[in-house]
């Protein structure tokens, strides 16, 4: 690649995959994104590497596994100071690379999240639409400069309208950022909060979206019986009807956010082409983790591995250098865009890197479908004797292109989907004698990755002994 191209990352937070018009969803309204469709590569089985916050970032930032870069759960004290994150890989190639929003690569409770050796010359951060902190919290600072009061206006009936909404004051410093004078090429990595809870979009959107029209959950009544079984692995929400959940209306207001979203990522895009950058910016949208939406009779993310959970949108775009209107059915992991963009950005793979780039669908030499046979997720909470929220939960997810299996390590139970007869994973197979050989052969794939995948070894070798 003879030039290094601009990058503009735009990651939402806990957005499903099963959300954007263009890939088959008819009840949300997403123009803008189904034009990234048309225009780039769709990779339609895409998996976080967790599906929590803290340690799907700290993976995709980092190139490793949640368990190989010790970071594995929400709340965590510190980052680790090995790897590198590739932003830092990037700025040290002569990358100009901005943040906004979201990191969260550390915990910001009580505090805004502490600065590591990030590679970001531009810097402005929003952890949540919440006035919690006293100072660093740009985007509060933003909406107090401007008269508003984000407490009361999130409690309000109106909520937070969009002219101060934080996916607003996102487009806002992303248009700030690239207008300014670069020297060199530049990445800019925005992190918006939404579609996340509280499902709370302004009123004007909102009201686009009613509940009576929307298909609602995937859910059978054995799904109750079946989180029964799971009760002692941990989840935000407890297990509800979709009745209970009001999940037609929580669903509403979810694809209102993503309408939200899809407006003001138009403002950015909109900006490239104004100022002459579109055609040299490699365009990427996905987000760090999914929703379960009523699914199952969970709401919100925890400790499980559903599709609506662990599976997310992954939209790659360069007009003129990547294929257009192309929809890869092929695995993969949001390591494999970490490990994308530091091969378009001429940066040498690291020798511990754990992503695989998938420049080669990009560019139409490799359609086949063929670049991983297995995903793997997470789900490592320890118990914490200092704090009371760790749940000692651990799981881990081993998908194939035919079947899925969950493991909740030391609970005794476990999953085994057929993912082609049972898509939305309402029939369990773990204890079916039939698929006995099947599960056996999965669980002894799932533990060799995940020992040859993120074990330490330690240090450098040097001697025989």
């Amino acid at each position: 690649m003879s030039e290094r191209p601009n990058i503009l990352w735009y990651c939402t937070d806990q957005q499903r995959f099963d959300t954007i018009g263009a890939l088959g969803n008819p009840h949300v309204r997403t123009p803008v994104i189904d034009q990234l469709v048309r225009d780039g590569v769709a990779f339609t089985h895409t998996y976080c590497q967790s599906p929590i916050c803290t340690p799907s970032r700290a993976s995709f930032m980092s190139g490793l596994y949640p368990s190989r870069v010790h970071n594995t759960r929400n709340g965590n004290a510190t980052f680790p100071n090995w790897p590198p994150v590739i932003s830092k890989l990037m700025a040290d190639v002569g990358y100009e690379c901005g943040l906004i929003g979201k990191f969260h690569l550390q915990s910001s409770g009580r505090r805004t999240e502490p600065r590591i050796d990030d590679g970001f010359s531009f810097w402005k951060f929003s952890h949540a639409p919440r006035d919690d902190w006293e100072e660093g919290h740009d985007y509060a600072e933003w909406v107090r400069e401007q008269g508003g009061d984000l407490n009361a206006l999130r409690e309000s009936d109106d909520r937070v309208p969009t002219e101060l909404h934080q996916t607003t004051w996102a487009s806002e410093r992303s248009i700030e950022f690239i207008r300014q004078p670069h020297a060199g090429p530049w990445m800019l990595n925005v992190n918006i909060y939404d579609p996340h809870p509280p499902f709370i979009p302004p009123r004007s959107y909102a009201e686009q979206f009613d509940p009576a029209a929307m298909p609602g959950p995937h859910f059978l009544e054995s799904d109750m019986a079946a989180q029964a079984k799971l009760a002692d692995c941990d989840f935000q929400d407890e297990v509800r009807t979709p009745e209970e959940h009001d999940a037609h209306a929580v669903q509403a207001r979810y694809y209102a956010m993503i309408a939200q979203i899809d407006d003001q990522f138009a403002r950015i895009l909109q900006t490239l082409d104004e100022t002459g950058q579109r055609d040299n910016t490699v365009i990427v949208f996905t987000s760090d983790h999914g929703e379960a939406l009523g699914d199952h009779g969970l709401m919100y993310k925890g400790c499980r591995f559903y599709e609506g959970l662990v599976r997310i949108p992954l939209i790659i775009s360069w007009p003129g250098r990547f294929v257009a209107d192309h929809q890869s059915d092929a695995l993969v992991e949001l390591l494999d865009l970490s490990a994308t963009l530091l091969d378009i950005a001429g940066v040498e793979m690291p020798d511990y890197f754990q992503g695989a780039s998938l420049r080669s669908i990009l560019e139409g030499r490799d359609l086949s479908d063929a670049h991983r046979n297995f995903v793997r997720s997470e789900y490592f909470d320890a118990l914490d004797p200092h704090f009371t929220g760790g749940s000692g939960t651990y799981a881990t997810m081993h998908r194939t292109r035919t079947h899925k299996l969950c493991v909740y390590h030391g609970k005794g139970v476990g999953e085994l989907f057929d993912l082609e007869n049972d898509p939305w994973e309402h029939e369990n197979l773990w204890d079916d004698p039939t698929h006995a050989d099947l599960k056996h052969r999965l669980l002894a794939e799932s533990f060799d990755a995940h020992v040859l995948l993120t074990t330490d070894v330690g240090s450098e070798r040097i001697a025989p002994m």
